[in-house]
């Protein structure tokens, strides 16, 4: 099995279980999102030797993460962009991932070799379905019109902010020399090797979101 495929089936794996706690909510969700928390916490003591670089990485993770909580119990309309940008990350993710590989275009910097040209597009593509995904499993009482031309504009944000967050990190990485922050995640590496794009994605969800700019109408 090759790494793409690997990278696939874990993100298969990931998805149906992060839905489950998110959609859970309350001390379940908590409980999770703590065990992100450190077992993330122990991969950053591990592999970075810099305390400015644990001090930065470890204020987004807990930024990101009180995000997640915030918006899980705030409505349902902020349930579903929650669920989106999950799926919104995993897609971009997958995109840039399989469009590198197959189409292996110029790369786009240093400071993460395997980042192509094609893979900017392949994640922008991919991250557009989500839409289309969320178009479908979503009939409820929650008014989200995900077609509209305000969303596609978001995806194409929010894909942006998870390669800004894939960069980053990678950017420390290669600051430390290493290739993965861990080996728990199969195709992926460690923890924040997963969540490297979710956590920017979600904090600007977050602000967007308290600032009016993306929501949904609940009637119930």
């Amino acid at each position: 099995m090759n790494n793409l495929q690997k990278r696939i089936l874990t993100s298969i794996a990931i998805f149906p279980l992060s839905i489950f706690f998110v959609f859970q909510g309350g001390y379940l969700l908590l409980s999770f999102l703590l065990a992100v928390f450190f077992t993330a916490n122990y991969e950053l003591f591990s592999v970075f030797k810099k305390k400015s670089t644990i001090l930065f990485l470890d204020l987004i993770l807990i930024l990101s993460l009180f995000s997640i909580y915030h918006l899980r119990d705030d409505n349902p309309a902020s349930l579903k962009l929650l669920v989106w940008f999950i799926v919104l990350t995993i897609c971009s993710d997958v995109g840039g991932y399989a469009f590198g590989i197959i189409f292996k275009w110029k790369k786009l910097t240093k400071i993460s070799p395997k980042k192509t040209l094609s893979g900017v597009l392949g994640s922008f593509v991919v991250s557009l379905s989500s839409l289309f995904i969320l178009e479908i499993i979503f009939q409820s009482n929650v008014v989200i019109k995900w077609l509209e031309p305000k969303f596609f504009f978001l995806a194409i944000i929010l894909s942006l902010a998870a390669q800004i967050g894939d960069l980053t990190i990678s950017y420390f990485k290669r600051l430390e020399k290493i290739k993965d922050t861990g080996k728990i995640l199969p195709g992926h590496g460690g923890i924040f090797d997963r969540i490297d794009g979710l956590m920017f994605v979600v904090i600007l969800t977050f602000i967007l979101y308290n600032l009016k700019f993306i929501g949904g109408h609940y009637t119930p």
